[in-house]
């Protein structure tokens, strides 16, 4: 698929349309999703991710209307640095996972059922790319932030807390849509999480492995050398921090 052009706002299902920011990069892909959800055109909007301070982007994201309320999927500058600039814009309050991030409003929670822009919004934690990262699911489909990407694979925190998190959104009905934070949507998200569950799974192979080789006391860069090797080593720094979060669950959980 085609990534939309800088600044259209792209019609993506009945009640969510997609602003993609201006800041492509290894780790972005196209760059931030900012998510506009509403139940109908006239219904104010829930606006998810405003993503960087970046004003000309926010301007654009506040042109779509009221916005009744602004959620974030996690910390990352990349989808919340913008939203207190864009909070005081519209007027709107925002809510978080992480009550530090919240303004005027108080945190979300696991299974917490949001009504705004005419919807209903269903919360689910889904730490593991960060602690207080969470998915969004609404009428069929869900938004993912970096839990599960358009393509390609989201840098961990927590491996555990993630492989938690991917058995979550299996249990989501198949053709469920995934509307991540980076890249395109996902036609059948509990298809994608398995195939995700797969990978983590070859991974924590390929280290087990390496540390066979290595020594149980290899680094991290010692390990991406290895398993990571076909890999383009301008990815090699965040490949560490996933392997750092493989290294330790398989000390923690005796694997290793």
């Amino acid at each position: 698929m085609s990534a939309p052009a800088y600044g259209v706002l792209r019609p993506v299902s009945e009640t969510a349309s997609v602003l993609l920011e201006n800041n492509p990069s290894s780790m972005t892909l196209e760059g931030t999703n900012s998510w506009v959800l509403r139940a109908t055109p006239e219904r104010s909007a829930v606006v998810v991710d405003p993503g960087y301070r970046d004003l000309e982007h926010l301007e654009l994201l506040a042109a779509v209307g009221e916005v009744e309320l602004i959620l974030l999927t996690h910390f990352h500058p990349d989808h919340a640095e913008g939203a207190p600039w864009f909070a005081e814009r519209t007027g709107a309050p925002v809510r978080a996972f992480d009550p530090a991030l919240c303004l005027n409003a108080t945190s979300i929670e696991d299974g917490e059922l949001i009504s705004a822009g005419g919807l209903e919004i269903r919360v689910l934690h889904t730490p593991g790319h960060t602690d207080d990262s969470v998915s969004l699911v609404l009428d069929g489909q869900v938004l993912t932030g970096d839990t599960v990407l358009g393509r390609g694979t989201t840098v961990l925190h927590d491996l555990g807390d993630y492989l938690r998190s991917l058995r979550k959104l299996i249990e989501l009905p198949s053709g469920t849509l995934g509307l991540p934070g980076h890249g395109p949507e996902l036609p059948d998200l509990p298809s994608t999480a398995r195939e995700y569950l797969a990978h983590r799974e070859q991974r924590l192979d390929q280290v087990r492995s390496a540390l066979e080789v290595l020594g149980a006391d290899a680094t991290p860069r010692q390990v991406v050398e290895v398993v990571y090797a076909d890999v383009d080593r301008a990815l090699w720094a965040p490949a560490e921090w996933s392997v750092q979060a493989q290294l330790d669950y398989l000390r923690s959980e005796g694997q290793g």
